[in-house]
């Protein structure tokens, strides 16, 4: 289905591939702005040219170089990551549509997550790891179109790694949490995700949305 109007967080098919919206600028020919879920490499374009899709339980995709895929029915436990699908923050709560968070904790089904978002049992699905039995690709709009090596590269964390050095996040830079209004450095980091001196741990491609992180200092720059 086409869009015409077009709002942050929607899922979209671009050129065959999954991406998210995360920022709208009606003024600008080009005004759609979108990530690619599988290496969130971003995207300009404008409405006409992307087709609109809402995620459903048992749908399968990538997210930054790993499998995942919806489950309505799972229960989160620490570690998990969520997707919101209902987004209803809390006056001091910061998240929108389609965000994808980490769960820190978890209470009656209601969970807290790394970025101290408490967010209700209504408002989120599970992203449970890998593809799970009679799910539904949605990776790809058409997944024939896509050659096999293609697929499997897709999924490869460890050839984002070698491909994004431009992008990857290093200890020693510094980033504004734009959540918190702090300016923090990262500490340490794991495979996929960072963790900053204030005690914030994200995902390394959240890093990439400056509407939640922006960054001053790169570290490898003054080596």
């Amino acid at each position: 289905m086409k869009l015409f109007h077009v709002r942050k967080g929607q899922f979209v098919f671009y050129k065959n591939e999954l991406h998210k919206v995360y920022s709208v600028k009606p003024m600008f020919k080009m005004s759609v702005h979108l990530y690619r879920l599988k290496d969130m490499q971003q995207i300009l374009t404008r409405a006409s040219e992307i087709d609109y899709f809402k995620p459903k339980h048992n749908d399968t995709f990538i997210f930054y170089g790993k499998r995942y895929t919806i489950d309505k029915d799972s229960k989160p436990e620490p570690g998990d990551y969520i997707l919101i699908v209902k987004p209803a923050p809390d006056f001091l709560d910061h998240y929108s549509l389609n965000e994808i968070e980490k769960v820190d904790s978890v209470e009656d089904g209601n969970v807290v997550t790394t970025r101290d978002n408490g967010v209700k049992h209504s408002e989120y699905v599970v992203l449970v790891p890998g593809r799970a039995d009679a799910s539904q690709e949605i990776a790809y709009f058409d997944k024939n179109l896509v050659p096999e090596e293609q697929q499997l590269q897709d999924e490869s964390i460890s050839y984002l790694a070698e491909s994004d050095n431009s992008l990857k996040p290093v200890v020693g830079d510094i980033y504004i949490d734009v959540q918190n209004d702090v300016k923090s450095m990262i500490v340490a980091m794991t495979q996929d995700e960072v963790i900053f001196g204030h005690g914030t741990r994200v995902h390394v491609a959240e890093l990439l949305n400056e509407n939640n992180f922006k960054l001053v200092y790169r570290f490898e720059e003054d080596l």
